[in-house]
């Protein structure tokens, strides 16, 4: 069906549209020893439908997402990265309990990456599941670029499914010429909800479907690299089960209901394909206004009379477990600012400031009334001690909060501890409390993953001694 520039424009600014076939081939096992080259270059490829323009992009190898990566549980990764960009760069491993050295994170556990320049990662990830990497430099606009990729860390036993299906949601605000808009450091988005894009993508495709045979059963592996959309999705005619968040598996599988991923988040489910003959199991993202599919599985046959019995759990991981919480170290972490918020003024540069100096300067966040990264960490913990972070959102806007090296668990009023995340969803005026084991020494970020907001004033750092 053709589409004008208007019809595009309109449909774009809403969601996504159902469905075509994208081939994202899976490499081989890494081999354990083998070095390849990870480019970061600028490419071209098709967001919108086939009446518009390529869209230029920057991507890993060009592309996006850029190259999957698999390995098994205990396997290294060495990649040397390339940097063909004009700007420097450089590339988090999101999730993965690495060596410091190995994260990432420019001016805190390395130099930024200079144009025509190269960096080697070498680190072989503890954790099975399911994790990504994307830039770190920039990240506002280079990850808006296309400049991230997955990395699934596969367990020694993977789970008994018909196939795998690794999905990477994200949205693009595009010109009317299809071609990325250049509004990446708008402090309009900074003081809101962020980069919130008008066209939305699976493996950076605009339309996705996959045949699937009845009761065939799927493993779909999530991932949000959205800068700052919010997914909240439901199934529909695909029934099962999540078994794991961020990549740390669930101590038992949990019937898929309403998923809400926050940008850097992921999700493993386990689905069985319920749809009858000739109709369509779908992703769907449920929108303010109206529910959009972002994938389509469409039934072709059958694989089996009946559905299989219900998965067991994924094996656990190594992360260690938190000690005595009535003995563990507490700090507080207080998120202020943005548009529609309370904070007059903050510390910048070792005086404070006040709110329209702070946006003249980029700076409309802060964290505990610091608006900027702060010279000592917020906190410095001895290797093994359990640490209790108590966040405040005094903002009218979500936020989530990524933490660098280590997984986590949020701890409940009652003191119950849920499963292990690395970014947690904090909404306006919302507290949480997380607990974790600092187990991995080396200074760590900790920050929000809406790009806009963490270079304007949210994020902070500590040090695992």
């Amino acid at each position: 069906m053709p589409h004008s520039r208007r019809e595009f424009l309109h449909r774009a600014g809403s969601a996504a549209l159902l469905c075509q076939t994208g081939a994202w081939m899976l490499p081989a096992h890494a081999d354990d020893r083998r070095e390849v080259i990870l480019h970061a270059r600028p490419g071209t490829t098709r967001l919108a439908p086939a009446d518009y323009p390529e869209t230029p992009i920057w991507g890993y190898d060009g592309q996006v997402p850029g190259p999957t990566i698999r390995v098994r549980q205990g396997e290294r990764v060495v990649r040397r990265f390339v940097n063909g960009l004009p700007e420097p760069s450089a590339v988090h491993w999101h999730g993965i309990r690495i060596e410091n050295s190995m994260d990432g994170v420019p001016e805190l556990t390395q130099p930024a990456v200079q144009p025509d320049a190269e960096f080697l990662y070498d680190f072989a990830p503890p954790d099975a599941g399911t994790y990504w990497y994307h830039s770190h430099h920039r990240t506002f606009e280079q990850m808006a670029r296309g400049l991230y990729g997955v990395l699934v860390v596969e367990e020694p036993e993977p789970p008994e499914v018909d196939r795998e299906e690794v999905l990477v949601l994200d949205d693009w605000r595009l010109a009317e010429d299809a071609s990325i808009h250049d509004s990446f450091g708008s402090l309009h988005d900074w003081a809101h909800a962020g980069r919130i894009g008008n066209w939305i993508t699976v493996n950076g495709e605009g339309t996705w479907r996959r045949e699937t045979a009845r009761h065939e059963r799927l493993r779909l592996r999530l991932v949000n690299a959205a800068n700052a959309r919010i997914f909240s999705l439901v199934l529909k005619q695909l029934e099962g089960w999540v078994v794991a968040l961020d990549g740390q598996p669930l101590p038992a599988p949990q019937a898929a209901g309403p998923l809400v991923l926050a940008p850097g988040q992921r999700a493993d489910l386990i689905v069985d394909a319920t749809a009858g003959e000739g109709e369509e199991g779908l992703l769907v993202f449920r929108g303010r206004e109206q529910d959009f599919a972002l994938a389509a599985f469409p039934i072709r046959g059958r694989a089996r009379e009946a559905r299989l019995p219900a998965p067991q759990p994924l094996p656990p991981n190594p992360v260690p477990a938190l000690g005595d919480l009535s003995q563990a170290r507490r700090e507080t972490l207080r998120m202020d600012g943005g548009a529609m918020g309370r904070m007059r003024q903050a510390m910048l540069g070792g005086r404070m400031v006040g709110v329209r100096e702070l946006a003249g300067q980029g700076k409309v966040w802060a964290f505990n009334g610091l608006a900027e990264m702060p010279d000592a960490p917020l906190l410095t913990a001895s290797r093994g001690e359990t640490v209790r972070l108590a966040m405040a959102n005094d903002s009218a806007w979500p936020h989530a909060m990524h933490l660098h090296g280590h997984h986590f668990r949020a701890i409940a009023s009652d003191g119950a501890a849920g499963p292990l995340r690395d970014t947690l969803l904090l909404d306006r005026d919302e507290t949480a409390e997380i607990a974790f084991v600092a187990d991995n020494p080396g200074d760590w970020l900790l920050h929000c993953h809406m790009p806009g907001h963490s270079i304007s004033g949210m994020k902070t750092w500590f040090r695992v001694a």
